[in-house]
């Protein structure tokens, strides 16, 4: 296995999301790729393509596998929230070394409507066709869901970066028992690579109490850690720092 880290950023975001790992691992000596998801690529005050919000979770798999395939190695695949679930679809197919799964979304067969979920989506689920067409969080939905641990000078911040996401992909995580493609299933025998989960103590999107369905789904390759303290905002909110160095010792236990 490689050096090579392949960083899956998750919802509304952008391959930035990464800027604070990118730097951490790349001073110990690992090669980072943090691409930016299909029609993510957009000024967060323009209005976004009108086929993101049919896109599904199965074209951004695809569109990370073929940039997967080009590197020498296989990577180890680091995904955050949505990024955590395409993680694991791409993990499924072979394409992993490893993989280091951060308040990761959860795959089908997993129950994730917890209140705060269902609280942190309300603005997108009670607009009739969410599930075709691209949404955004209002900032007070956001900071509830993900920055809520962030000092209150840098929510704004980040929130104004924050781009559209797919209507479909969230359905299609949120209400997979009537997805009838399965986009978000996860073969979990096919995923015999060392497996990583992280969990914060305060999540309200990706609660701890659905990742941790979420590690055992994996059995004896994964190892769970949860952060008390931690929400969701894993890549940037106080105290990150002490959550990649946790991820850099379990790679340099599992990097051979």
């Amino acid at each position: 296995m490689g050096k090579t880290l392949f960083m899956i950023h998750g919802m509304w975001g952008a391959g930035w999301n990464w800027d604070l790992y990118r730097g951490f691992f790349e001073a110990r000596g690992y090669s980072c790729v943090a691409p930016t998801l299909r029609y993510h690529d957009m000024n967060p005050r323009d209005e976004p393509d009108p086929r993101l919000g049919t896109t599904s979770l199965q074209d951004y798999a695809r569109d990370l596998e073929a940039e997967i395939r080009r590197l020498d190695d296989k990577p180890v695949l680091m995904g955050h929230s949505m990024g955590g679930l395409l993680a694991q679809i791409l993990g499924s197919r072979g394409l992993a070394g490893a993989l280091v799964l951060l308040t990761p979304a959860s795959p089908s067969g997993v129950l994730a409507l917890a209140p705060s979920v269902l609280k942190s989506f309300s603005s997108v689920l009670l607009k009739w066709g969410f599930w075709r067409s691209p949404h955004r969080l209002p900032f007070e939905a956001a900071v509830y869901a993900m920055y809520h641990l962030l000092p209150s000078c840098e929510q704004k911040a980040v929130y104004d970066r924050l781009v559209y996401e797919s209507g479909r992909a969230a359905a299609e995580i949120g209400f997979w028992p009537f997805d009838l493609r399965k986009a978000s299933e996860v073969e979990e025998a096919k995923i015999s690579c060392p497996v990583l989960v992280v969990a914060g103590a305060e999540d309200r999107i990706t609660p701890a109490s659905v990742v941790r369905k979420v590690a055992r789904k994996y059995g004896a390759v994964s190892s769970y850690k949860e952060f008390a303290g931690q929400a969701h905002w894993v890549l940037g909110q106080p105290g990150w720092e002490q959550i990649a160095e946790y991820v850099a010792g379990w790679l340099e236990q599992k990097i051979v």
